[in-house]
């Protein structure tokens, strides 16, 4: 039997899958209200096709409880955030859940991180704790890192379909687990050692940063002297070896915008350019409202009610809030307090933040400037209600003479 801790947006889909494929797994999560949804038939986000691999685990007998069970085998997927001082992980979640497992577990028992951390983090962390308890790592327990390698929106795809790696100790025990995987997984696994796995799935998220960091900056240089940045983009990237990425208001969710600072909370003599790339990605919002009240200053527009952010996801056709660039901006309004803006974004059901509608017409109707904050598929039918509005399209996702880009 498999235990698989936390059952938030990596957690619950691998537990699913696993069960889906014929394997007796137990999902625990210490969230009893989400525990009772689940366990009622209610799954507590959204995502395409997890309905239907929802309802093949529960055929199959998965169970959910805020429990953990005394098995030999267990998969954290807990949260890894970073302590916003020093930038370095905050192992909080990660040590709790290992600490419970060892609690219960079977003696041999293998423990498998998915959690991304920062490379060295089981040996600076989770050994310790361990050899705390005066047990013997490679007897006693084992220990894995298979870092999770999925977005959301495209889960299930790609939980079936990406290559994934795993990090042990020995290759018996990787080998082990490998299998565990081999259940769902269509992909290449890559056996390695722990600190490589910690590694690689930090520098793959880190990669992007920076690219998208690239991106932002030259969207910057180009507003300055008035230039099309995605026509030049468009045309650079005609070259057979450049891939420029597209700008956008910010990096959200909860990969790209947190996994670069691990890196530079342990290495801050060394990551420059990193640092570098994670401010210019942080500035966007900033920069959003800037182009918000240039936009208002040329049409003569003093009250900032008159404005309403179209998203407040992270990233289109999600419900995934995490560190979305929305959410950065309404934090900057409130440091400069100004107040008023309205927002809407038709996967968030629940209010999160003030003067949120829950309508579209409702949201439009009182507005003079909509930013287009994220590219839900919605938006892009709605060319004809919103095309008297001014349109700060952050997206490149709409054009005509009434449309602003960043």
């Amino acid at each position: 039997m498999i235990n698989v801790i936390g059952l938030g947006y990596i957690g619950l889909p691998t537990a699913l899958m696993l069960a889906k494929s014929g394997l007796t797994v137990v999902g625990t999560d210490y969230n009893k209200d989400l525990v009772n949804k689940l366990n009622s038939g209610v799954l507590t986000f959204e995502e395409k096709g997890l309905s239907e691999l929802f309802q093949s685990a529960i055929d199959k007998g998965i169970i959910f409880t805020t429990e953990y069970q005394k098995t030999d085998t267990y998969i954290v997927a807990v949260p890894t955030p970073f302590m916003h001082l020093s930038k370095k992980l905050d192992p909080t979640y990660v040590l709790g859940a290992v600490n419970k497992v060892l609690d219960v577990c079977l003696s041999g028992s293998i423990i498998v991180i998915e959690s991304t951390i920062s490379p060295g983090s089981i040996d600076k962390y989770v050994r310790p704790e361990i050899e705390r308890r005066n047990l013997i790592i490679g007897k006693d327990v084992h220990l894995v890192h298979a870092p999770e390698r999925i977005i959301p929106g495209n889960m299930i795809y790609e939980l079936e379909n990406n290559s994934r790696t795993v990090g042990a100790d020995s290759k018996e025990i990787a080998n082990k687990i490998k299998e565990v995987y081999q259940s769902f997984c269509k992909s290449e696994i890559v056996i390695t050692d722990i600190r490589s796995a910690e590694m690689s799935k930090v520098v793959e998220n880190t990669f992007r940063d920076v690219n998208i960091a690239f991106a932002n900056e030259l969207a910057k240089i180009c507003r300055s002297d008035n230039m099309d940045v995605y026509e030049i983009i468009k045309i650079a990237n005609k070259h057979p070896r450049v891939n420029i990425l597209q700008p956008g208001p910010g990096v959200g969710g909860h990969c790209i915008s947190v996994d670069p600072w691990f890196l530079v909370g342990d290495y801050p003599d060394l990551t420059n350019l990193i640092l570098t790339a994670r401010k210019i990605n942080d500035s966007m919002p900033v920069h959003v409202l800037n182009r918000i009240s240039s936009i208002m200053k040329e049409h003569h527009i003093k009250d900032v009610s008159r404005v309403g952010l179209y998203g407040l996801t992270y990233k289109e056709n999600v419900d995934d809030i995490r560190e979305s660039p929305t959410l950065q901006l309404l934090e900057q309004l409130e440091k400069n307090l100004s107040f008023g803006i309205k927002v809407y974004d038709p996967f968030i059901k629940s209010k999160i933040v003030e003067n949120q509608y829950f309508d579209f017409n409702s949201f439009i109707k009182d507005i003079e400037i909509i930013v287009i904050m994220v590219a839900h598929d919605e938006v892009k039918s709605k060319n004809n209600d919103i095309s008297k509005l001014l349109i700060l399209d952050t997206r490149n996702i709409m054009h005509g003479d009434n449309v602003y880009k960043l």
